[in-house]
């Protein structure tokens, strides 16, 4: 995989599409205790420890920002890039989660609707078609790559061209061997569909999808990934001298969390100060 983490604030013209979940976070939780403490004593930003994900060291950062602000800002930042070499860039994907004490499940920013672009080549598959055109000459309707490994599992994609009656190109992540897992078996991943740009030279992405795979449902996808007007146009640069290559990206959330717990009972402040805590 690629080397790029591009991090940026939502501006005021940006929305983040939230979504839930039930599998917990892969990597870490915090549980903050007599959290209106924060706001008593003006504490507009709270760091996490550190958590190691991907061989790198993170940490939450909340910011209350006060009350002047409708919301509560959460960014991931990087802890200590000491070791890493000059102009080191890291590409990760990303989830802020938000844990609903009723219900049990999770809150996630995972999911947006729309699709993104970036640079970075995916992590697991790459499958370049060619003669893509003969498909639909030859009434072919879907295409299944061979099986490819991601997290210790067996995967692969399949295309499905719809027919002439469809706009849509559709593109579903199945579990290609299952014989082996137990009964019952249940698989909670974090996977992404790319499309090559061969002009740009960048990846038409959808952003993570948090799906639950089980022995009765082993396929996931998206039903509209691509219009078959806009794929068709070789100036949109996703099928060129009738070549065209999708990837994927498979990450499996395992229930390993690192679990940090802030108790601010006894917290005892007698002037108001920016500030952060480090633990």
């Amino acid at each position: 995989m690629g080397n790029c983490l591009c991090v940026k604030p939502a501006t005021k013209d940006e929305v983040t599409t939230l979504n839930t979940r039930e599998a917990p976070p892969a990597h870490f939780m915090i549980k903050i205790e007599s959290f209106n403490v924060l706001e008593k004593y003006g504490i507009k930003k709270y760091e996490t420890k550190e958590f190691v994900a991907g061989d790198y060291k993170w940490r939450l950062i909340f910011k209350f920002n006060g009350k002047d602000s409708d919301y509560i800002s959460v960014n991931l930042a990087m802890a200590d890039t000491t070791s890493l070499p000059t102009n080191r860039e890291v590409n990760a994907l990303f989830s802020v989660f938000l844990f609903n004490q009723i219900s049990g499940n999770y809150l996630s920013s995972t999911e947006i609707t729309a699709m993104e672009t970036r640079e970075a080549s995916p992590a697991h598959l790459l499958v370049k078609i060619e003669s893509f055109s003969l498909l639909g000459t030859c009434s072919i309707d879907e295409y299944e790559t061979r099986e490819f490994v991601a997290e210790d599992y067996k995967w692969r994609l399949i295309i499905y061209f719809n027919g002439k009656n469809c706009e849509y190109v559709s593109v579903s992540l199945a579990m290609a061997d299952t014989s082996s897992l137990p009964a019952n078996w249940e698989v909670n991943v974090v996977f992404n569909i790319f499309l090559y740009n061969q002009i740009s030279g960048n990846y038409l992405s959808s952003p993570g999808r948090t799906r639950c795979f089980l022995e009765t449902k082993s396929e996931w996808g998206i039903s509209k990934f691509i219009s078959k007007k806009i794929l068709s146009d070789p100036s949109n640069g996703y099928l060129v001298n009738d070549n065209i290559v999708f990837g994927a990206e498979v990450f499996v959330v395992k229930k390993d969390a690192i679990i940090e717990c802030v108790s601010l009972n006894n917290i005892n402040i007698h002037y108001k100060h920016d500030f952060s805590f480090h633990q």
